[in-house]
């Protein structure tokens, strides 16, 4: 936004005013929202001659430029990018292996944390002395960039780096739900000791982080909030965060769908609508039917590929909050142990195994929501001390 008002400034050609200040108004989403990005005032100081590496990914956008970019035309050092899953422009698959390289584009250094290394080494921070983590979250816990996040504050931390975190609203950021994970699956789907829907904007949850100790030393740390935003307010994403997140709908649903992964049903990878549709390859599970084909860059090898499934459309159904109800229903119609085709990828994903001992004994979704409310509640007082925005 300086820079556009910069520019505004400077120009003489009365049309050409007009197309900068029409770019620095639709910048600004009908409730008037500045993500930290575009409050460059705030940050540009802190970065000047300063040696920088940025954390981004397609969702990293300034005024409809890239961060990348947007940096460059201030004349900062960017000396390294690093890429998460999906890689630095989202055209990776779910579960791909993100490789180093060089971005075409600028020809700075890419570094991958989505593939044998997850962490920055020293050697990848050699010539860097700021990093700057710039990615749009959905509030989910399973949702990698937010394990990626950990890795960044502990390498900053280790390496006496300074980590700028560019704060975004989150779609889900006023919803707290599901299971707290419990410290035996802690892994990359789920580092902390939160719910599945935890209910804070990336900038809240590293407070959360460097506050409660959950990781070893603090860096020196410095987020930059979104402004003229309410968790109260809805928020739609202008550019999908990954691949198969095509659709605020998609997002919405993803927390309640994502948990049949590791089951035989199909959540619509290998279509135009993941995550908004469910089905198996048998007549009996609904009138909805639909046919996952191999589609690179979204999934290329999905499950029950090119052959019918039959089920639930979801894309005209809104999902107010995350619910186990589907999953209860879809493991009783399917009437066998081997609805479950990945326990342990289940169990991190859901956080116990309590959950899968009461869905196996035929427990109702009620009984099954009902067992986490007590941990969800001492969450919920926890996440009070780390809000920003009310």
């Amino acid at each position: 936004m300086l820079q556009i008002a910069k520019r505004l400034v400077k120009c003489s050609n009365a049309s050409m005013k007009f197309l900068i200040l029409f770019t620095l108004l639709s910048s600004i989403n009908a409730h008037g929202v500045l993500v930290g990005a575009q409050r460059s005032s705030y940050y540009l100081p802190l970065i000047k001659d300063k040696r920088v590496a940025l954390v981004v990914n397609q969702t990293s956008r300034v005024n409809g430029q890239h961060l990348i970019d947007y940096l460059l035309s201030f004349k900062i050092k960017i000396n390294r990018l690093f890429a998460l899953e999906h890689g630095l422009r989202g055209d990776h698959d779910a579960g791909q292996d993100v490789q180093d390289g060089v971005d075409v584009r600028t020809g700075i250094s890419v570094t991958s944390l989505y593939g044998k290394n997850k962490r920055p080494t020293e050697e990848s921070l050699r010539n860097v002395d700021t990093i700057i983590f710039d990615i749009q979250d959905v509030g989910v816990r399973f949702y990698t960039y937010i394990s990626s996040l950990y890795y960044i504050l502990e390498a900053c931390s280790e390496y006496q780096k300074h980590c700028i975190i560019m704060d975004r609203p989150n779609p889900l950021a006023n919803q707290v739900s599901g299971p707290v994970m419990s410290q035996k699956h802690i892994s990359f789907l789920g580092k902390y000791p939160i719910p599945i829907v935890y209910g804070l904007t990336i900038g809240e949850l590293t407070n959360m982080i460097v506050g409660e100790k959950w990781i070893k030393n603090v860096p020196k740390l410095t987020v930059v909030t979104a402004s003229n935003w309410k968790r109260s307010d809805s928020y739609k994403l202008p550019i999908k965060p990954s691949p198969n997140l095509p659709t605020q709908n998609s997002v919405m649903w993803y927390p309640t769908l994502a948990l049949f992964e590791p089951t035989v049903m199909s959540i619509g990878r290998g279509t135009t609508h993941p995550f908004e549709v469910i089905g198996f390859p048998n007549e009996s599970f609904g009138t909805f039917k639909f046919k996952p084909i191999s589609i690179p860059g979204m999934s290329k090898h999905p499950k029950h590929q090119e052959k019918w499934c039959f089920g639930e459309d979801l894309r005209q159904k809104k999902s107010s909050h995350f619910t186990i109800k589907y999953l209860v229903k879809y493991y009783q119609k399917y009437a066998r142990d081997s609805f479950i085709t990945h326990k342990n990828f289940f169990f991190k994903l859901v956080g116990n195994e309590r959950v899968f001992e009461m869905l196996t004994k035929g427990k109702s979704y009620l009984e099954i929501e009902q067992s986490w409310q007590a941990e969800l509640e001492v969450y919920k007082n926890l996440r009070k001390k780390y809000l920003i925005y009310r």
